[in-house]
């Protein structure tokens, strides 16, 4: 089988050397590398099997580019709400890619330990059963994947867990120790959740690989670029010069930008995401602390 792989950063790399294990594996992205099998976009878009890492914000563009769809059966590897509409990824590749043949990955994964053969699992969602099951067996021996056609849970919790690992790291970053971060991320989960029902997502999503297992490790580790943004927060640093310091997409940014949008127009309660973004903005970390531990929690339903 013939795997392209869209993309060529960390997370395309990585996902090029697991699915050479059973496949014939192409790579390509924007910039030339100088990669085991790089080729042309045209040679890529050949390929029975597409992965597309290509990032949220900037997906909608480079397909209406350089996208042509001829048959090709699509897995989505990145994670993201677009911030300029709110819409999510299914949202923006529908217009390009019948439902029939694209699916959503999701689940626990930093680049570096794919890279390293280490063991995980994920999960592939897809409306399409038949196509869930192709994609899954494509995978290597060290990654055990699940299938789900909860489209929309996947992600929502692939993109709303990179706004609580900014938050994460702020708290690492001003030294609130581990109950705050421990608090922080189990009133984080129901807030993803909340969002996600309130979109037609899949309670149980939340509790699985796809949604507490990713924020689990995204919001606790350096390793994650998201935690390494709320890092720069705790320290001052302002937006740009934490982007600029990063070198890399932070998917978290974008995504929050994308929720602080929607909430003008519904009343849902999300008051990290809120303060995430305040912060994003220029709001002192000590004052989003204040306003946090002030809010309404008492009165949330667990």
């Amino acid at each position: 089988m013939s795997v392209g792989i869209i993309g060529a950063g960390k997370w395309g790399s990585a996902l090029a050397f697991a699915f050479s294990e059973k496949s014939d594996v192409f790579i390509t992205s924007r910039t030339p590398r100088e990669l085991t099998n790089f080729v042309s976009l045209e040679k890529i878009l050949e390929c029975e099997y597409l992965v597309i890492t290509v990032p949220a914000q900037q997906i909608a563009s480079w397909l209406e580019d350089n996208f042509t769809f001829s048959g090709q059966k699509i897995l989505v590897a990145s994670k993201g709400i677009e911030a300029s509409s709110g819409r999510f990824l299914n949202e923006i590749y529908e217009q390009y890619v019948p439902s029939e043949n694209i699916a959503f990955l999701s689940g626990p994964s930093f680049a570096v330990e794919v890279q390293k053969s280490l063991p995980t699992a994920l999960v592939v969602n897809s409306l399409n059963t038949q196509l869930t099951s192709e994609f899954v067996e494509l995978f290597p021996s060290f990654i055990k994947a699940y299938s789900s056609n909860d489209v929309v849970g996947a992600e929502v919790a692939g993109a709303y867990k990179n706004v609580i690992a900014i938050a994460a790291g702020i708290c690492e970053g001003l030294g609130l120790g581990n109950n705050a971060v421990a608090a922080l991320i189990s009133r984080g989960l129901i807030e993803m959740e909340r969002f996600g029902l309130a979109h037609g997502a899949k309670s149980e999503t939340f509790m699985g690989l796809g949604g507490a297992g990713d924020l689990f490790l995204t919001a606790s580790s350096p390793m994650s670029r998201n935690f390494r943004v709320g890092l720069g927060i705790a320290k001052g640093k302002s937006q740009k010069e934490i982007l600029e310091d990063l070198g890399e997409v932070a998917e978290g940014v974008g995504t929050t930008y994308a929720i602080a949008e929607l909430l003008k127009t519904n009343d849902l309660y999300l008051p990290i995401a809120k303060e995430v973004y305040e912060m994003l903005e220029g709001k002192s970390p000590q004052d989003s602390l204040q306003d946090l531990l002030s809010h309404r929690l008492k009165k949330i339903k667990e």
